[in-house]
């Protein structure tokens, strides 16, 4: 029984490193920005090997920098209460935990897949630091590492990170790039139309950028492009003061 003592110790130090490593890395980037992520890394890995010449595309861009249109057609989209939730959206969980319970029956699409749930914050966890491998152990830390980066950032902060590492098609990461790349203007100049344009894409932006990558993708963006402009308006990009309570 030593043995398996010392095992359990080794893994459980192993974990507590991990997440220790997570919480410098996250207090770093409060005041430095993120030069890439793992999603990025793994991107480029995948598009260009080891040759030094490679057709990423990224550029940081401040938050005051960016559209407001821009960033309430993104709260549509992927989490249109963001500003006001604590990293996670239970209710969304547990829808998606119903799906992937009968993805996983007997005659299921799928044996792995998890779908939907995911908060920006929760999003922005994974690519910072995580696989796009899909396993419930892999879930687990994108929830520790949310709420780590909840505690630590503020939301401006994290929706500033996520809105500048995000894909938005093939080796394109980032409003920066993706503006630059679609429109050629920059981020600030982004207007209605083109901000639902570009958030209808954040699902499948491989698809919404080579045709070639759609075979996989079941999504109409003329469609959900709609829904965002019907929407924008209702989304706050503030959190929403507490009452006071007597």
């Amino acid at each position: 029984m030593r043995w398996l003592y010392y095992l359990l110790k080794c893994l459980l130090a192993g974990f507590v490193a991990m997440q220790m490593y997570f919480v410098i890395q996250i207090g770093i980037w409060a005041t430095l920005d993120p030069s890439s992520t793992a999603f990025q890394r793994a991107e480029r890995w995948r598009l260009c090997g080891l040759h030094w010449s490679c057709p990423v595309q990224s550029k940081w861009v401040p938050y005051d920098k960016i559209s407001n249109n821009l960033k309430r057609a993104v709260l549509v989209s992927e989490d249109d209460i963001f500003f006001q939730h604590m990293g996670v959206r239970v209710e969304d969980m547990q829808k998606a935990w119903a799906k992937n319970s009968q993805l996983n029956q007997p005659g299921g699409k799928s044996k792995t897949a998890l779908r939907g749930g995911s908060t920006i914050t929760q999003q922005l966890a994974k690519n910072l630091f995580l696989s796009s491998e899909q396993n419930y152990f892999r879930k687990a830390q994108e929830l520790i590492i949310a709420g780590l980066l909840e505690v630590m950032l503020s939301k401006q902060r994290m929706f500033e990170i996520y809105l500048n590492s995000v894909e938005w098609g093939e080796g394109i990461f980032g409003i920066g790039a993706a503006s630059q790349h679609y429109y050629g203007i920059k981020p600030a100049s982004l207007d209605r139309e083109q901000a639902a344009a570009l958030a209808s894409a954040l699902p499948a932006p491989k698809c919404f950028d080579k045709a070639q990558y759609c075979r996989k993708a079941n999504i109409h963006f003329p469609t959900r492009q709609d829904f965002i402009l019907e929407n924008m308006d209702r989304v706050a990009l503030t959190p929403t003061p507490k009452p006071k309570t007597r």
